[in-house]
């Protein structure tokens, strides 16, 4: 099996996705809606595959204005439905699958995390009862340890699944190994059918997440295959793969590439596939972002069509593929009129559900209390909105919310420096990933649930002394490198400006973090005092090095920022703390227009 890296998986997505999106009309019959012929294998076995990714502790309901949408005790309650109807079909079983990403740095993980084992999440999702559950990259945000007090909180018989990871230096994690509990694959028994569960993460795990001692295999489909074979060995003829690739791209790529897998469970995306014209229900909001049919196809490596669904997450919808096998064990026909995403929604709407008692009461509840306290608790006003939308947004373009999160980090870590010996920064970088509301915070009061919003992860306040200007200029090229894929590693910033090209050439790294191609999108850069550092885009001779202060993800090679394993000094403060302090002793409690104007004060211009 040929090297697939996530780059070479993003490479081939545009012309698979053009193959997927169009399978449908092209399918042999015998996996379209066509009813069996002589010549058609007959369906014997009905599989009704619930799925769902990317819950990421939006536990309460969607956010917002869409309070009656979401929520995990409704979604409960979704699939519960969902099982009795496909187990009330005739020849008819039932699987729940899960693709990972499930919880996530917030007001409502920090409740977690301050509760203890069992975390809210575990207490929710164990209810549930999923069959399989990938494991994600967001599964390492706060570190191993904390996901092992995730797993601690699931009942024994709950497997998390992935191929290419290895968890043997994690003590705490390889005890899970060793009983079984997390594995490269599992199989599960349903009507007398045996199927194959494998799971996949991204090779960008250590990237853009903190595995610590966790390896990841590099070549997906070689430890993905791998898994498969041994199934196929042992005699298991349906075989399912669930991943946390980032993209539903990444999967229709890797379909080519794969014998003997049926269907494909994506996750880490924010895609939704859906049929409107069919009469799929959507949330409000929804209905100008649906990315494709319900599912989309791709041939695998043995030349059959492999249905690949996904869901935006978020517990906004369940999704319910209904997928015909005949008695060999292979998938013959896929139900378009039964499959698809399930609204999750209250009883406001006819399609809605009352919420899991059991869910509501151990779950929603308790952690909706401590969520009103923070709520409650206003620590500024301001005079202006504050945009931490994704995109157009903190991961594209500077706004003023990212400016006033980088000004905090500037002005603590100035404010911290002398008592940790270290030097007073000039600069300062927060990537736009680690901004994670993705709304736009009315003027008006912030509480500490909004700042907590903003900046959730456990992230310290970090010094990088005497970055030179070249390494600068490649910080920098890094972070415009992926702005067309609305990458987290888009740099907000504070104490210089910079101009970049997007017609630029976008630097490339390997997944070593080795740069591959030079980039050359960054045109001029200019500190506050008019130092000039890059002028048409070259390095000014004798430009001075900078001492950078950033949150110590990035000072680590977090989003590939190619720091280089320089040294740094962590000053013991997270970064919700200093956007918390700088808002109360810096700003006095106010944040003024003339400060933080909305879209921006020029610190970033983008060209073309």
């Amino acid at each position: 099996m040929a090297s697939v890296s996530a780059r070479r998986l993003l490479a081939l997505a545009t012309a698979a996705l053009v193959m997927g999106a169009t399978a449908l009309a092209s399918l042999p019959a015998s996996a379209g809606d066509a009813a069996p012929s002589a010549s058609r294998p007959k369906v014997t076995f009905w599989l009704t595959i619930g799925h769902n990714n990317d819950g990421e502790s939006q536990l309460i309901d969607a956010g917002g204005d869409l309070t009656d949408y979401g929520g995990v005790a409704r979604f409960a309650s979704v699939v519960k439905a969902m099982e009795e109807e496909a187990l009330a079909r005739d020849n008819g079983g039932f699987v729940l699958l899960n693709a990972g990403d499930n919880f996530l740095a917030g007001p409502e993980f920090n409740e977690s995390l301050q509760k203890g084992v069992p975390f809210y999440d575990s207490i929710a999702l164990n209810r549930i009862g999923f069959d399989a559950m990938a494991i994600g990259n967001h599964e390492f945000d706060f570190g191993p340890d904390v996901f092992a007090k995730f797993i601690k909180g699931f009942d024994d018989d709950v497997p998390f699944v992935s191929a290419n990871l290895n968890v043997r230096n994690e003590p705490k994690l390889q005890r899970f190994a060793e009983a079984g509990q997390i594995a490269k694959y599992v199989v599960v028994e349903e009507q007398g059918h045996r199927i194959g569960v494998v799971g996949a993460t991204t090779p960008l795990l250590p990237f853009i997440s903190s595995p610590r001692n966790v390896t990841v295999r590099e070549n997906v489909a070689k430890a993905v295959q791998k898994q498969v074979d041994v199934l196929e060995g042992m005699g298991v003829d349906i075989i399912v793969m669930i991943s946390q690739l980032q993209s539903i791209e990444e999967d229709i790529a890797l379909a080519p590439l794969l014998s003997g897998v049926d269907i494909m469970i994506s996750g880490g995306g924010t895609e939704l596939l859906a049929d409107p014209d069919k009469g799929d229900l959507l949330v409000p909001g929804d209905e100008e972002t649906v990315y494709g049919s319900y599912p989309l196809f791709a041939d695998n490596a043995d030349g059959r069509s492999v249905p690949i669904v996904t869901t935006n997450g978020d517990y906004k919808y369940a999704g319910e593929l209904v997928v015909g096998f005949d008695d060999r064990g292979r998938l013959v026909k896929v139900d378009k009129g039964a499959s698809g995403p399930v609204r999750v929604t209250s009883t406001v709407n006819a399609d809605g559900v009352k919420p899991s008692k059991y869910i509501q009461n151990n779950v929603i509840e308790p952690l909706g209390a401590a969520i009103a306290d923070a709520a409650a608790t206003v620590v500024a006003t301001s005079e202006v909105e504050l945009n931490g939308v994704r995109d157009p947004g903190v991961r594209t373009e500077e706004t003023n919310e990212g400016n006033l999160i980088a000004d905090a980090l500037l002005a603590r870590a100035t404010a911290l420096a002398p008592a940790f010996d270290a030097p007073t920064p000039d600069i300062a970088l927060q990537n736009g990933g680690g901004i994670r509301n993705n709304s736009v915070i009315p003027a008006g009061d912030i509480s500490e649930l909004d700042v907590f919003g903003m900046v959730p992860f456990a992230n310290f306040v970090t010094i990088v002394p005497d970055v030179k200007p070249a390494k600068l200029k490649r910080i920098l090229e890094n972070a415009v490198s992926r702005v067309e894929l609305i990458d987290g590693r888009f740099a907000q910033i504070a104490g210089f400006s910079f101009v970049w090209d997007a017609d630029g050439t976008p630097m490339v790294m390997d997944e070593e973090g080795n740069i591959t191609t030079q980039g050359s999108r960054v045109v001029e850069v200019t500190l506050d005092d008019g130092t000039p550092i890059v002028v048409a885009g070259a390095v000014v001779d004798g430009a001075p090095s900078v001492d950078v202060a950033t949150i110590d993800f990035l000072a680590r090679g977090g989003d590939q920022y190619p720091f280089g394993g320089m040294p740094f000094i962590t000053l013991g403060t997270t970064y919700f703390q200093a956007v918390h302090d700088f808002l109360v002793e810096d700003l006095g409690g106010e944040i003024t227009a003339a400060d933080y104007p909305e879209g921006g004060e020029g610190r970033i211009t983008r060209l073309n």
